[in-house]
């Protein structure tokens, strides 16, 4: 397949991003204003959205053409717009297990914005392996999870995104029983967002050992705390039990590649 390049870059031209949306915040406004006055203070390099104030950095995924395209093209709400670094991290993973054997998975799909974009960034109606997106779709599973779209019909909605995608293939079910029969034999891009210690786990016992030697697989919400730190701590114990260490993102993100 033809890879997407990198654009050439102006030295002295660092991408600045800010946008006012995070969580666990107690006073939402005064905190945003408080970094837009930090901010101020700061080399250029501004990252701030999705938890994350940064300085000093590249922001490479905001140079990256392609890439932008494909997250702007597939943002539905603000969490897509504050999500640009996560995405991004996806992306790049796409890039490197794309050229490796093995099928893409995604767990905990939502409305598809996340395998969509990795899919557009790769060639889009062209993208050259199968990619099997899991979810239950028109509910949650998960307590305090539920978006407002997630009622019966919302499976349609996110099947109309996909049409002229033919190797899209979306799952509906509960995890992990709707990978009986509907999982591929070799993985090489494996990422899990369900919200829920139990149920990730339960999919690592199913899938990893289908992930292909150099595979990646990417834990959305390993390195978030709040309601979310269950999941590290399950998760460290289950890799730490396999000679595995998960690289910590400061995007909230964990990051495993397979031996």
């Amino acid at each position: 397949m033809k890879l997407p390049r990198l654009p050439d870059v102006e030295l002295q031209k660092i991408p600045h991003y800010a946008r006012a949306l995070g969580w666990g915040l107690s006073d939402p406004q005064r905190f945003f204003n408080l970094l837009d006055e930090a901010a101020k203070l700061a080399a250029p390099g501004i990252y701030i959205g999705d938890n994350l104030f940064t300085w000093g950095r590249n922001n490479s995924w905001a140079e990256d053409d392609v890439f932008r395209r494909s997250w702007e093209g597939n943002a539905r709400n603000a969490s897509d717009q504050i999500i640009a670094w996560r995405r991004y991290i996806l992306a790049c993973a796409g890039y490197h297990c794309v050229q490796l054997r093995g099928d893409f998975v995604e767990c905990g799909v939502y409305a598809g914005s996340g395998v969509k974009t990795v899919m557009d960034y790769l060639g889009g109606p062209q993208f050259p392996r199968r990619f099997w997106a899991y979810d239950t779709y028109d509910y949650s599973p998960v307590d305090g999870e539920a978006f407002a779209d997630q009622k019966e019909g919302f499976f349609g909605e996110v099947q109309a995104r996909f049409l002229g995608y033919p190797n899209v293939k979306l799952v509906k079910g509960l995890l992990p029983d709707s990978l009986t029969g509907e999982s591929p034999g070799e993985i090489a891009y494996l990422h899990l967002d369900l919200n829920n210690a139990a149920s990730e786990i339960a999919v690592l016992e199913a899938l990893f050992d289908r992930v292909v030697p150099g595979g990646i697989t990417i834990l959305d919400d390993y390195e978030w705390a709040m309601r979310y730190r269950p999941q590290k701590i399950a998760e460290s114990k289950w890799f730490d039990d396999r000679n595995y260490r998960v690289f910590p993102l400061p995007t909230g993100q964990g990051i495993v590649i397979k031996r």
